[in-house]
């Protein structure tokens, strides 16, 4: 069949809509990545994160609800509040500051005040108990569009309840909605919980639990792999920078290896 030439007209005009809204949103990542609310410190370590290519893998739009889980000390968050506080809404599940743990607590209330500091910032930004009585039990079910989870996976296997706290991102995300994982990348072959002691976790084995709690993979990327990393270190992964766990001890060699080798996972609600 040959389309007509007001056909193809039309058929050009959706795709260049199209590509210009892709672009535009580029353009709003790459401003926000840029935003100078940015801790010059955090800036510095682009390098190994590659937040604009990662949330651009993800497919994040600035009129999504996002939430980020366990932001620490909100290095992802000076880049998702600006991104999403016109359009959008980002919602950070954090510890809660009556956490028993003192320095999770210390997080919780360090985050607080750096919000504080700049409402212009992070005004809209809704601040939700990580746990309760459950994993993120305030956060209504297919609220959300995008979830994303930044180097905690570890810790879930090492302490327990992974498997539920991957459930509670499926029930939140709205049928077809995102979530981005990325997580220190252990050795092919390595043992799951082993590994995690080290902060490491398994692909293949973290892919696999991730699809059994109803997720479909869309998409691996390797834009935070590291090769130097060789996943073995005296304090496993807390040897390299940031932590540099060893203090001055050797410290010229992890510098050079940089941040750990990390997979970066796109899935897709089922």
């Amino acid at each position: 069949m040959t389309l007509n030439k007001a056909s193809i007209i039309v058929c050009t005009l959706f795709s260049l809509l199209a590509f210009n809204a892709h672009a535009n949103d580029h353009d709003h990542i790459e401003m926000a990545v840029n935003d100078a609310n940015r801790n010059i410190e955090n800036k510095a370590r682009d390098i190994y994160r590659h937040p604009q290519k990662t949330l651009q893998f993800f497919g994040i739009k600035p009129d999504m609800q996002v939430l980020e889980i366990l932001p620490g000390r909100g290095w992802y968050t000076e880049i998702l509040a600006p991104l999403l506080k016109d359009q959008g809404q980002l919602t950070i599940a954090h510890f809660g500051e009556n956490h028993p743990n003192e320095h999770l607590s210390s997080l919780h209330k360090n985050m607080m005040q750096m919000m504080a500091a700049s409402p212009n910032v992070y005004g809209k930004v809704k601040v939700v108990n990580y746990k309760e009585s459950d994993y993120l039990s305030s956060v209504p079910d297919a609220s959300q569009d995008m979830v994303l989870t930044f180097r905690s996976s570890h810790n879930w296997l090492r302490n327990g309840g992974i498997e539920d706290i991957y459930a509670s991102f499926h029930r939140v995300l709205k049928p077809g909605g995102i979530l981005g994982v990325v997580q220190h990348r252990a050795s092919k072959g390595s043992d799951p919980k082993k590994s995690a002691e080290q902060g490491y976790v398994p692909e293949s084995y973290l892919i696999r639990l991730v699809e059994n709690a109803g997720f479909e993979l869309t998409g691996a990327s390797e834009i935070n792999a590291n090769p130097k990393d060789s996943h073995d270190h005296p304090e496993g992964v807390w040897t390299l920078p940031p932590t540099l766990r060893l203090g001055n001890i050797d410290k010229e060699k992890y510098l050079a290896i940089g941040e750990s080798d990390r997979m970066t996972l796109r899935f897709v609600k089922q």
